[in-house]
């Protein structure tokens, strides 16, 4: 039996055996007697009488162990020309201080601290001191509008806000602090303090009496030691679908999320103690939290803090110069970082400029990729590129290449295997596991594995009503998708991206891959919008690479035409649109479902998350 195969099977015959052994990878200050409480379901707990520090196991147990010389931490910073490399001993000592200034502030145990910041060390070294009091974080995107970082302080009731001056985009600053008070002056809950980070691009006019300057305050704190808290203590709060009216808070737990995280990076990454892991992704989401802060610090791995993008800081060429520059091995990135790579530099003139001998892996996930995309980075990089498939709730992947294990052949398309721990499931509307090849909806069986969400915040009610009420006893993704016969899982699409087109379900994502794969198209959506007679009809939303000059009608010719023979004509794919760009959110997800809205005029929200307002516009007026 393969490596990978011995793990999935323990990992579902017996979870508390496998988990106890994961387990020893993490120092305890008081090791468990119990592997999981499910006295409660559907509320499971791991390790409940188990104690630890997060913060501990990430920092100090490493500079304890004779590694306080290697480097932990690098920030790099394009906007602002800046290289800085921290030691473990170095981001240890950092973060005991500010673990000292939040401790002045009145902030301990059990207490929450909403972080509002941009790409900075100071944003990792909140999180850490929050995780070495004790106190419970919330990161907000660095920049979010101020009525929805209003909605997340009413909710988490944060006892002390830490944030900056200002965030720094490829031309323009943008000033946090006029967000930050507006949100303050309308939130119902307000803060006893707020730490702010003065940059030098821009100083903030700071509130007498409210506010704390960062650097003032750290000059005169003392280093505060690491806090014991309950495996089962929470770790932080993450604010999800803040789109659909109130936000939901996931809520993370210190000690099964230690343990799942640290196993991954050997496991599913391959990465191991001293190796230079690099997620070119934002703390504010959740692949900032697993993969620049937590994982690859528990694991002993040299972590990069990114603070640019793929295209613009300078040009298409950004990555590869932070791969060569800091020799890294593994890079983990959304698709649509790559598609705008592709898109930029079609034929990857910029990667021959660089060494990158160092890169092992790249790894991808935050939406669907596309094969295209795929094929694209596997030819120009002759690495491997997986594409594996995890969600803000469960905090690490479900379905994955797992590299430390035993490699598969890649399929374009899939998301390989599930991940040890995680019994996924493949089901009707009733509830029946459905047949290989056969799409349906995708369910996780409880319990859950260490690492995902304990419940929603305050909130065990809503947690239930949306994750748990569907299907007895499993945890619904909201995913369609199917398992082939060999055990691959293919995530198509979001439900509500499965459309009905005269009494025949199809999924988006099988006309998206088809779509990607012209040699013209740098992204693409397709989106499912209202028919009187067929029900729904699906329109193709396309962006072209860049200097493409062909006749947009000879292109849009050639797409249908290719959608009618891969897909067949029951798919009744007629009409696309092409755009200068497609609406994202900051973490780089299409929006299609606005865009559904506006096609089928019916009046819609600016998402909170949009990066770019005037597309929508654009888009209405194209779509006309």
């Amino acid at each position: 039996m393969s490596d990978y195969l011995k793990a999935y099977k323990h990992s579902l015959d017996d979870p508390e055996g496998f988990w106890s052994d994961v387990a020893k990878g993490i120092d305890w200050d008081q090791t468990f007697t119990k592997v999981l409480d499910d006295e409660e379901p559907p509320f499971y707990k791991w390790f409940p009488d188990g104690k630890l520090n997060t913060c501990f196991n990430a920092l100090d147990r490493h500079v304890e162990n004779g590694h306080a010389d290697q480097i932990a931490l690098i920030y790099d910073s394009p906007v602002t020309d800046t290289i800085k490399r921290i030691s473990y001993r170095e981001l240890r000592d950092l973060t005991a201080n500010f673990a000292g200034v939040l401790s002045e502030q009145g902030v301990s145990k059990g207490d929450t601290v909403i972080i509002y910041m941009p790409m900075v060390p100071e944003a990792v070294i909140a999180m850490l001191a929050c995780a070495r009091l004790g106190a419970i974080h919330s990161v907000v995107f660095g920049g979010f509008a101020s009525n929805e970082l209003a909605t997340r302080i009413n909710d988490a009731q944060p006892k002390v806000i830490v944030s900056a001056s200002c965030g720094i985009e490829v031309n323009r600053v943008i000033e946090y602090k006029p967000l930050l008070d507006a949100a303050i002056a309308s939130a119902s809950h307000k803060p006893e303090a707020c730490i702010i980070l003065q940059r030098s691009q821009c100083k903030a006019d700071l509130v007498e009496g409210r506010d704390v300057d960062w650097q003032v305050a750290s000059a005169s704190a003392q280093a505060v030691d690491c806090v014991s808290v309950n495996a089962t203590d929470p770790l932080y709060i993450l604010y999800t679908s803040g789109t659909t009216g109130n936000p939901k808070g996931v809520l993370r737990d210190n000690g099964g999320h230690a343990v799942a995280l640290n196993w991954s990076m050997k496991n599913i990454y391959n990465i191991n103690p001293g190796d230079v892991f690099w997620s070119a992704s934002d703390v504010g989401w959740v692949v900032g939290h697993s993969y620049i802060v937590y994982a690859p610090l528990l694991s002993g791995c040299t972590t990069i803090l990114y603070e640019g993008k793929p295209v613009g800081t300078p040009d298409a060429g950004a990555f590869w110069r932070v791969i060569e520059q800091h020799k890294v091995n593994a890079l983990f990135t959304a698709p649509t970082a790559f598609r705008a790579i592709k898109g930029n530099d079609p034929d990857g003139e910029f990667i021959s400029d660089y060494d990158l001998s160092s890169l092992q892996t790249l790894f991808l996930a935050g939406e669907r990729c596309d094969p295209a995309t795929i094929e694209w980075a596997e030819a120009k990089l002759n690495i491997p590129v997986i594409d594996h498939w995890w969600q803000t709730e469960t905090g690490w992947a479900i379905t994955a290449n797992c590299m430390g294990l035993e490699q598969f052949p890649v399929k374009h398309g899939s998301t390989s295997r599930p991940v040890p721990g995680y019994n996924l499931q493949v089901l009707d509307e009733q509830g029946n596991p459905l047949p290989a090849g056969e799409m349906g909806k995708m369910a996780l069986k409880l319990p859950l594995p260490p690492g995902c969400l304990q419940t929603l915040w305050k909130n065990d009610q809503a947690y239930v009503d949306a994750y748990l009420s569907v299907y007895d006893g499993y945890y619904i993704t909201w995913d369609a998708g199917y398992i082939d016969e060999d055990g691959d899982v293919w995530v198509m699409s979001r439900l509500g991206d499965v459309i009905n087109v005269a009494g025949h379900r199809l999924s988006t994502g099988g006309m998206e891959e088809v779509l990607a794969a012209h040699p013209d198209v740098a992204e693409c959506a397709v989106i499912g919008v209202h028919d009187e007679l067929k029900g729904q009809l699906p329109m193709g939303l396309v962006v072209l690479n860049s200097g493409v000059e062909i006749d947009h009608e000879s292109i849009i010719k050639d797409l249908i035409t290719r959608v009618r023979n891969e897909i067949g004509p029951v798919a009744a794919f007629k009409k696309v649109v092409i755009l200068k760009r497609l609406p994202k959110t900051r973490s780089g997800k299409i929006l299609r479902g606005t865009m559904k809205k506006i096609a089928d005029g019916e009046t819609y929200k600016i998402p909170a998350t949009i990066d770019d307002v005037a597309i929508l516009d654009e888009i209405a007026n194209a779509l006309k």
